[in-house]
């Protein structure tokens, strides 16, 4: 996607223009504007050139982020200038300069053309001077509107390229009201020179107050909305912030040296103190310390780091000393990757904007038809064109596009600056509208749920098999223990791994445990039982029960205490010395601290919660009923995971999480994947959602901020369509017959200039949210109940190699016969029917693994498609379909995501 600089935009109308202008450009398959960050985004193969000259005729300017900068600097280095140039806060010195100098002129202009009606005289020399009075009026609104020209500059610029915008309004409707009152003036002048007794009756016909009025109102609104549009945009300019100047390297002499971050590069080694910022990402090669990542993942308990260890920027060193090696530098660096993500989700548009963008686009001509009529309709009703002039000027200042542009970007850009202070990465604008909308949670259990490390559980020795948990060690124990410790060294085994650890971290407590100096010889390894080796002369094996049962007459209450703790979801390791059992120790993949408190809170919202695994039933169950998850599926294959998303996508919408690894499948599948513990590596192609802690509390708190963020959205919607709605007709005079209601033009002003302010200040709520506060939680208004995967079977997804596609074979079609001959007809029969056709689109606009998993997930949401293989890479989306779908829906569903289809094949 290319970035622009876009300028001379000033509310939804602008937006909507320049979106259409680009995007009717061809090799152009995306755009989206951003009124709050005056930027644009661009996918396709449109030339910069063709995008800018698109831009600046339609009356605005472009500029391309990051031109003129060599690769080295894009690359080398925390070089986001242009990006904290858009961000950077340009408007309100200038808004606050302008809003000083009208108040001004605007507080002398009211003196002279209302100050009598307080009490307040006029100089003598003017008291009988009407018309030096209307001259002095005249003077000082044009001296008001000279000073806010910028509204007529680009108020009348629109209108003579054809986009007329929310200053056209008040350009037209300042002007209708000086001109009026010039008009007026000039026949108090004629009259005056030709000798009339009264050409003060002309002084009620002068609104050049209300021409002036009128600007600074909507000054004072526009600088409103500017200081709390750069609010909204702290988030993301305080990480921009974050990004250290310099960093102490050691060169290759081994002197430390300071040097500009723009410097370093991958592999060299540099040094943080205590109290210093990690300048890039890096693995620990010298040195301990405690690290605070409060920035990046919003945990603000310091993290202990070690040799080996990874750090990354911006993050700081709480204690001690380190020496790094850098692994990323530049725009590599986690910190680079987070503010690229934060800044690209909200250069896109979540679908609920469509409707106020489709509004936007016609709004402004549609205001300046309504005041014409009214106009005329109310100078044929009064024959008064001063009254029927004020109820259309009314008409054309309360009208506020900008309240429309603006509610769905600002709740979107706050909400992705709590998002990313929290350790929550939204993609897109989409994925933070639709993870709120989540019915379904599927978890992959191992790493997840999980702690994804085994661990020791249970120490059991022959002679105390009722003690359990880490108990103070007895003689026996340490013979276990030391023995354990010793043969499982000699293995890098996962489950020998935890045995190892465990023995370590007790051998600093119990003097007997140390095995300095000792070791296991003639060691080898049991295939499918365990190990074994000798140990001073003595035979020592540590294997499944199943094994030791062969070697040794087990005790029934030995067997059964196995039998319980494989029960439980662990597995026992039975250690022997010359045939005679010395115990049992449990090693499990423990369920994470946080896990059963994060699924309860997924069930309090009415979310179905649903555990996959390729353990086996009786492990799954046991991690299930520790973890309180409503439906397990076990002996899932991790390519089987995808078939499972498919098939509870039926019932509602899917969230997956998982370590965005052997996941990925599953988590393209899912209408929301969520990548958890990503940590350092946020790029995950296949994840609408990036967790960097390792926590599930997350999911809970992403899905509370995605349901906050579209409830700010359609109070922000409700309150812009409500206050047209409402405002327009009372302006226009709709309730003067039947309530006595109207509304003076300078109200009228005056309540445009709140209502942007209003929907940006409410979007601003959005920082005070506490994203693990369950008080508020609510059920999902359609909750999931009952058992989901009642009817699934792991084989329900097959791949048919002969014809290269996927086949679903309904397993309630199968029957129950297990003789394959007899059911070999109607499994031909079968396939036949679910392959009925494929076609091939090509299209445009697809730059990553992400474009791909947006293009397949909108196929696939259509009746009668069964599965969609898209390449970015060749531009092509092939079809399987299992019932006729027409090209036009197929063309449609890609199209709504922004992308374009050039033909089918």
């Amino acid at each position: 996607m290319e970035k622009y600089t876009i300028t001379g935009m000033s509310c939804a109308a602008c937006q909507a223009r320049v979106e259409k202008a680009v995007k009717n450009l061809e090799g152009v398959s995306s755009c989206s504007v951003n009124l709050l960050t005056n930027s644009m985004g661009v996918e396709g193969n449109a030339s910069s050139k063709d995008i800018i000259r698109a831009v600046e005729n339609a009356g605005y300017g472009a500029s391309l982020m990051g031109q003129g900068k060599s690769d080295d600097a894009s690359l080398s280095g925390y070089d986001f200038s242009e990006e904290e140039e858009a961000l950077r806060d340009k408007e309100t010195p200038a808004l606050r300069k302008r809003l000083i100098l009208s108040t001004f002129f605007l507080c002398i202009l009211m003196y002279f053309s209302m100050g009598h009606m307080i009490g307040l005289p006029l100089p003598s020399a003017l008291s009988e001077n009407h018309l030096l009075v209307g001259i002095i009026q005249m003077i000082l609104a044009l001296i008001v509107m000279i000073i806010n020209r910028k509204f007529f500059i680009s108020g009348f610029k629109g209108l003579i390229h054809g986009g007329p915008n929310m200053d056209t309004l008040v350009a037209l409707g300042s002007s209708a009201s000086f001109i009026y009152s010039f008009f007026a003036l000039i026949r108090m002048g004629i009259e005056h020179v030709n000798g009339f007794a009264d050409p003060s009756k002309y002084m009620n016909e002068f609104y050049f107050e209300s021409a002036a009025m009128i600007l600074t109102l909507i000054t004072v609104g526009k600088l409103l909305e500017a200081i709390s549009k750069g609010r909204t945009t702290d988030a993301i300019k305080g990480l921009m912030k974050l990004a250290p100047k310099t960093a102490v390297i050691v060169d290759r002499y081994g002197k430390e040296k300071e040097v500009p971050i723009e410097e370093i590069g991958v592999g060299d080694i540099f040094v943080v103190r205590p109290g210093e910022h990690i300048p890039v990402d890096g693995i620990v090669v010298e040195g301990n310390a405690a690290v605070n990542e409060s920035a990046l993942t919003g945990e603000s308990i310091p993290v202990d780091k070690g040799i080996g260890s990874s750090v990354c920027a911006a993050t700081i060193n709480n204690s001690g000393y380190m020496k790094c090696r850098a692994t990323r530098v530049g725009r590599d660096t986690t910190l680079s990757q987070i503010i690229q993500m934060v800044s690209d989700a909200s250069s896109t548009k979540a679908p609920i904007a469509k409707i106020a963008d489709k509004v936007s686009g016609i709004f402004v001509p549609t205001v300046i038809g309504i005041a014409v009529i009214t106009f005329i309709v109310w100078i044929i009703i009064t024959k008064d064109p001063g009254f029927s002039l004020s109820r259309a000027i009314a008409v054309l200042v309360i009208s506020c596009p900008c309240a429309l542009g603006l509610a769905t970007p600002v709740a979107i850009m706050v909400g992705n600056g709590v998002g990313a202070r929290n350790g929550i990465m939204f993609k897109t604008a989409a994925s933070l509208e639709n993870t709120g909308k989540t019915q379904i949670v599927a978890l992959d259990k191992t790493g997840t749920i999980t702690k994804g490390e085994p661990v020791v559980t249970d120490v059991f020795t022959v002679d105390s098999i009722s003690r359990s948990g880490y108990s103070l060690i007895n003689t026996s124990e340490n013979e276990l223990l030391k023995l354990a410790g010793l043969l499982e060294r000699k293995s890098e085994h996962p489950l020998a791994r935890a045995v190892v650890s465990y023995v370590g971290d007790l051998r600093a407590y119990y003097e007997d445990l140390d095995e300095e100096g000792e070791d296991i010889t003639d060691f080898c390894v049991l295939p499918g039982h365990g190990l074994k080796g000798k140990y001073m002369g003595h035979e020592v094996v540590g294997a499944s029960l199943k094994y030791i049962s062969k070697i040794t007459n087990l005790q029934p209450e030995v067997r059964e205490k196995a039998i319980g703790l494989a029960g439980q979801g662990k597995t026992p390791l039975c250690f022997a010395k010359d045939n005679k059992l010395l115990g049992i120790i449990a090693v499990a993949d423990t369920i994470k601290d946080d896990s059963a408190e994060a699924i309860k809170e997924l069930k309090a919202m009415g979310i179905h919660v649903v555990m996959l695994t390729g353990d086996n039933q009786r492990t799954a169950m046991a991690i299930g009923d520790q973890s309180g998850v409503d439906e397990i599926a076990s002996e899932i294959l991790p390519d089987g995971k995808e078939a499972v998303i498919r098939y509870l996508s039926g019932f509602g919408k899917v969230a997956m999480v998982g370590d965005g690894i052997n996941d990925a499948p599953a988590l393209t599948r899912a209408d929301t994947g969520i990548a958890i513990g990503a940590g350092s590596d946020i790029a995950i192609d296949a994840a609408d959602v990036v967790l960097m802690k390792n926590s599930l509390l997350d999911v809970s708190g992403a899905i509370r901020l995605s349901r906050a963020t579209l409830r700010n959205i359609h109070q922000n919607l409700f309150w812009a369509f409500f206050y047209n709605a409402l405002g327009i007709p009372l302006a226009a005079g709709v309730f003067i017959k039947a309530f006595g209601w109207q509304l003076s033009p300078m109200f009228g002003a005056a309540a445009m200039s709140l209502s942007s302010f209003f929907v940006v200040t409410n979007a601003l709520r959005l920082n005070l949210i506490d994203i693990h506060n369950r008080a508020g939680d609510k059920k999902v208004k359609k909750a999931v109940t009952g058992e989901l995967l009642r009817d699934f079977r792991p084989d329900e997804a097959k791949y048919d190699e002969e014809n290269g596609a996927e086949t679903i074979i309904e397993s309630k079609n199968k029957g129950t016969d297990n003789n394959i001959e007899n059911n070999k007809e109607q499994d031909i029969n079968e396939r036949s029917e679910s392959i009925i056709m494929s076609k091939t689109m090509n299209i445009e606009g697809m730059m990553c693994a992400h474009c791909e998993a947006t293009v397949k997930k909108a196929l696939e949401a259509l009746d009668g498609v069964k599965e969609a293989t898209v390449s970015h890479e060749k531009g092509t989306a092939v079809v399987e379909l299992d019932k006729e779908v027409s090209e036009e829906a197929l063309k449609k569903a890609v199209e709504d995501k922004d992308y374009k289809v050039v033909s089918f094949g």
